[in-house]
């Protein structure tokens, strides 16, 4: 058996983690950077708002990606012949809205921002897909954790990177270095080798529509896992949409908000996620979610802790320091998990409906949070987010009991 260094230091996690990268780079560049260079320009605030329209791709994704399990491309077989168009085009595309200009061209701004959307969201199509495909159930955990590392450091290249560059040259210039930017995962996706196809796979384009979804509901508890997915993570979401206005309004000022909320919590949140990679190797995913679900609660709770404290900077740090790292081992356990829920056959369809639905209960139990944190005061809006975690850890007694009995679920989707 492989020692633990050499499960980390192999091929395949290298291109998980660049793959990351690559998927990260260009999400915020409609985003934050846009929305810099817009009011730069002096775009008006009512369009600056209407621009959040042209992420709709992310969520719609799955729409389309019946199509890349459907058809393969004559070149670079079924994942990676999609994979370099996605890429090239995006590139294409990120190049194309650094042309633009804002004030005149407000129309073009958003055609040239909604195709890098597009683009963007197709390519994360075929990454998760090439994820599932190209590593083992027991790698799954820890490429999973080093996806969402690169990630991260492409979001902050996009985002911190993208404005600072801007300062000392034009966004037209920045944009262009953030297309350039798009050459690793180019490269990667050329130097990589393509995972082998499932038998059985789509042979018409009505197969590829209805056959993911009769497949997954063919399964025992099909509906429970829905619920999870769309739970297990709900309080983590909940407190996070109001933790700024929080660190503001007990006293905490920018400047110790942005040193220890940002900097030395991005960091702790990629500790968290290859912690919670390398656990995963030896505990496997089942015992992870359930240990870090306890934990994301766990560290939910210490919000409505340090409300009662006060703006105390070591109290502070160790919150987000805590808190960071479990919510980087859940989200790793959390994709991890959902990779093991689609069936080879059509990967590319049942993860993009799957990590599209994480976005309804994020979006959807976000939006009374304000009113709730008036209502209940910090303290216990806090403590009702530790507890709404609750249900989705007790769903997982459903198909994922801590014993032999919860072995089989993961392979059922292989």
């Amino acid at each position: 058996m492989p020692s633990l260094i050499q499960q980390i230091f192999t091929r395949r996690m290298l291109v998980a983690l660049l793959m990351g990268f690559s998927c990260g780079l260009p999400l915020l560049l409609t985003i934050s950077l846009l929305q810099a260079w817009m009011k730069e320009e002096g775009v008006d605030l009512t369009v600056i708002g209407l621009m959040a329209l042209v992420g709709l791709p992310y969520t719609f994704k799955f729409l389309w990606a019946p199509l890349l399990d459907r058809y393969t491309l004559p070149f670079l077989g079924r994942r990676r012949g999609w994979l370099l168009c996605a890429q090239v085009l995006l590139a294409g595309a990120i190049v194309g809205l650094g042309l633009t200009q804002p004030a005149a061209q407000p129309m073009l701004v958003a055609f040239m921002a909604l195709l890098v959307t597009f683009f963007s969201a197709s390519q994360d199509i075929v990454v998760d897909a090439y994820r599932r495909e190209d590593l083992s159930d027991e790698e799954l955990g820890l490429g999973s954790s080093l996806y969402v590392n690169g990630y991260r450091v492409g979001m902050l290249l996009a985002s911190g990177g993208g404005l600072l560059l801007a300062d000392h040259m034009s966004f037209s210039a920045v944009y262009l270095i953030m297309a350039a930017c798009m050459l690793p995962g180019i490269i990667t996706t050329l130097l990589c080798h393509e995972p082998p196809a499932a038998q059985g796979t789509p042979q018409t384009l009505k197969e590829a529509v209805i056959e993911p979804f009769v497949e997954y509901f063919k399964r025992s508890g099909a509906l429970w896992m829905l619920a999870f997915v769309l739970l297990y993570k709900l309080g983590d979401s909940m407190a996070s949409a109001m933790t700024m206005p929080f660190y503001l309004d007990i006293g905490f000022s920018k400047t110790e908000v942005g040193a220890v909320v940002k900097l030395f919590g991005f960091w702790a949140t990629v500790a968290g996620g290859l912690a919670g990679g390398v656990i995963m190797l030896k505990w496997g995913i089942r015992l992870s979610l359930w240990v870090f679900g306890v934990l994301q609660a766990v560290s939910t709770a210490g919000f409505a802790v340090l409300a009662s404290l006060g703006p105390q900077v070591p109290a502070l740090g160790a919150v987000i320091a805590f808190e960071n790292l479990a919510s980087g081992m859940g989200t790793a356990a959390f994709l991890a998990f959902m990779a093991t829920l689609t069936n080879k056959r059509f990967t590319a369809t049942q993860y993009a409906l799957l990590s599209s639905l994480i976005g309804i209960p994020r979006v959807l139990a976000s939006a009374p949070t304000g009113w709730m944190a008036k209502s209940l005061g910090w303290q216990g809006f806090f403590i009702f987010c530790t507890l709404i975690a609750i249900p989705g850890l007790l769903l997982l007694m459903k198909f994922a009991p801590l014993g032999k009995k919860g072995a089989a679920q993961e392979q059922e989707a292989s």
